[in-house]
């Protein structure tokens, strides 16, 4: 079962909450919003091809991955603004 848009906002704003915690940075809640569903896009699409599954649903592994995503995409946006 997918996850609604309603599933996305709450899914997004748990994971970018976290990986804004974990990553030592401090953004508001729009932005976390933002950070967690790309995150989630960017770890699911990870998970689904090093699972071979693709991974959803409104569950505590879809929140880690896409946790994870967003900490992913919160270090590669420091390496890239480091640079500049």
């Amino acid at each position: 079962m997918g996850l609604g848009i309603i599933g996305w906002i709450i899914i997004g704003i748990a994971a970018g909450w976290l990986a804004e915690k974990v990553m030592g940075r401090s953004h508001g809640l729009v932005t976390n919003l933002i950070v967690g569903v790309v995150g989630a896009l960017l770890g699911g699409w990870i998970a689904g091809n090093l699972l071979g599954e693709p991974v959803g649903g409104f569950n505590l592994v879809t929140l880690l991955v896409a946790f994870l995503g967003a900490c992913l995409l919160l270090f590669l946006l420091g390496l890239v603004r480091r640079r500049a």
